[in-house]
């Protein structure tokens, strides 16, 4: 079903309003998110992706990440549960986490995987050993995560030979890649995504059985039905290390209270360029960390919210 692309506008946003917790709700009530990523050489990364999700609304949190560095992340995210787990020679998870984690489907409102990880084919067997473990649990995918689609579910293994058009996720998810990690996951050539996004988008959406919100100057998200929506905005002091671990974790903390897997992937691209364009006022377009654009979260929720 192809229809027009809509623009995410602050009136597409007000019209589209987010789940509210009722006023006596618990933290369960506003969204358990669960976090898996983080790696020795990367433990940055889950702890960006924690906070913005905090940010963005979530009421609770567990973060679960390498043995080696979850006591740092517990101490620099005093909010959450930190569990830790076995890891591989390639930095990677081992096949346990998926048993452990278990252990918290239905439970959690949401889960975010990815942020941080490394060891590409363990990560991906883990994917695809989470998935069944956590049906009907909202999941999104970003960064090494996102290659559960090239692997199938092979154990170590990502095969790059296999027809990926056959792949398909049994129940949607919601995957952020950029130009660059779309050509990899397709075979695609990088220019050619960049210069026409919506296609790009909208196939791989329809490959996957996924919402894929394929990010750049102008951002693409687009579900498996053919709906489809783009947003432009923000600025170039966005392209900065830790970006995206930022925005998997607004998407994932607006999951966690409630939102579609497309409403959250809209309303957190959008809160995600405005934090740009705060942060750059402040300081300029260059310069502003990526550490600083959770912390502008709370007050445009806020602005955007209906009238």
């Amino acid at each position: 079903m192809n229809q027009d692309t809509i623009d995410i506008t602050a009136r597409t946003l007000r019209q589209w309003a987010l789940p509210e917790p009722s006023f006596d709700d618990d933290k369960e009530g506003r969204g358990h998110i669960l976090i898996v990523g983080g790696a020795k050489e990367m433990p940055g990364a889950v702890m960006l992706a924690a906070t913005a999700a905090l940010r963005a609304g979530a009421g609770k949190l567990t973060i679960a990440t390498a043995a080696s560095i979850a006591p740092l992340v517990a101490m620099a995210i005093p909010e959450s549960r930190v569990i830790g787990l076995a890891e591989t020679a390639g930095g990677g998870f081992t096949l346990a986490a998926a048993r452990e984690l278990g252990d918290l489907a239905g439970k959690a409102s949401a889960l975010l995987v990815g942020p941080g990880m490394q060891d590409d084919a363990a990560t991906a067997e883990l994917v695809h050993a989470l998935l069944p473990r956590f049906a009907g649990t909202p999941v999104v995918l970003d960064a090494a995560a996102m290659g559960a689609v090239k692997s199938q579910g092979e154990p170590h293994l990502l095969d790059e030979t296999k027809d990926m058009k056959h792949f398909r996720f049994a129940e949607p998810v919601l995957l952020t890649p950029h130009a660059g990690e779309l050509s990899y996951l397709t075979g695609r050539d990088k220019k050619d995504i960049a210069a026409a996004p919506e296609e790009a988008a909208r196939e791989a959406a329809q490959r996957w059985n996924a919402i894929v919100a394929l990010k750049g100057a102008t951002t693409v998200i687009a579900a498996p039905d053919g709906r489809q929506w783009q947003h432009q905005g923000g600025n170039v002091g966005l392209a900065i290390s830790g970006s995206g671990d930022a925005l998997a974790g607004i998407i994932a903390g607006l999951v966690a209270r409630g939102a579609a897997l497309e409403q959250a992937a809209a309303w957190g691209v959008a809160l995600h360029a405005s934090a740009g364009e705060q942060l750059s006022i402040r300081y300029g377009v260059l310069g502003y960390l990526a550490r600083e654009i959770s912390a502008e979260v709370p007050a445009l929720l806020r602005t955007l919210a209906p009238a």
